[in-house]
């Protein structure tokens, strides 16, 4: 794996004297929570298509236009195509193509779509074991030239585990998903909202009292307010607000975002 990232990367140290010596201290750079909350999310995932019966597979999801095969399918192909990302290699060969692989792949039977997600599953977490703090720290290139740390991967992973186990249809729902992944989701969607131009400016707040703002620049932000699971829920388009409260001096209404 070394040498395939864009940049060094070099993890961050400290110098320290002690006793006339300096020392360097290593930050270490593994995300072991993301990697933790991944692996728990893919074992929930496992567990529930597991028990998908033979014609499951070719009905609806609750995305527009994808049977549940879809999604599984779609599943099975970003992990591996998060082990290119992690190998210096293009995420997806082409849009064209990833989209040929989630359509040929859908009308498998259960069964070959189980063994896809575990085995592709387990390809990605081969792939993160083998990554040093050094490489971890690295810049990578997603789809359409976006980077980002290395490091951000497993949580980018965990988002696309949680968010389409709910579009599955077999019973999970927003108010499923585990504290530890709404508290980090906020952040990040939030960030993905950032100076969106189809986006008004935002202000959200958790019950907790934490903020964040998102959105367009200027102009008296919209307050929006919930859990951070309803949060999670409305910014990642999964419901449409349910359990949020909006409001503002103007008395904007609660917007319909465009899909990430």
């Amino acid at each position: 794996m070394r040498g395939r990232f864009r940049g060094s990367g070099r993890p961050g140290a400290r110098a320290w004297r002690t006793g006339g010596h300096r020392t360097s201290v290593v930050i270490m750079t593994r995300p072991v929570t993301d990697l933790a909350g991944v692996a728990a999310a893919t074992a929930r995932l496992l567990s529930d298509a597991a028990a998908l019966p033979p014609g499951a597979v070719g009905e609806p999801s609750l995305l527009p236009g994808w049977t549940r095969g879809h999604v599984l399918a779609h599943l099975s192909r970003n992990a591996d195509a998060l082990v290119n990302v992690l190998s210096g290699r293009p995420m997806y060969p082409s849009a064209r193509a990833r989209e040929a692989d989630i359509e040929a792949g859908a009308p498998r039977p259960p069964d070959v779509h189980l063994a896809d997600l575990r085995q592709s599953a387990a390809r990605l977490a081969a792939a993160w074991d083998r990554l040093t703090d050094e490489e971890w720290a690295a810049t990578v290139e997603l789809r359409g030239g976006v980077t980002d740390r290395a490091s951000s991967v497993p949580f980018r992973r965990w988002v696309e585990v949680e968010l389409h186990h709910i579009d599955l249809g077999i019973g999970r729902t927003v108010g499923d998903l585990p504290g530890a992944f709404t508290d980090r989701a906020v952040d990040y969607l939030t960030r993905r909202f950032a100076g969106h131009p189809q986006v008004p400016a935002l202000e959200l707040r958790a019950e907790d009292g934490r903020r964040w703002r998102t959105g367009g620049p200027g102009g008296e932000p919209l307050v929006v307010a919930g859990t951070p699971a309803a949060l999670t829920g409305w910014l990642a388009g999964r419901t449409t607000g349910t359990g949020l409260t909006a409001g503002s001096a103007s008395g904007a209404a609660l917007p319909v975002l465009p899909p990430l």
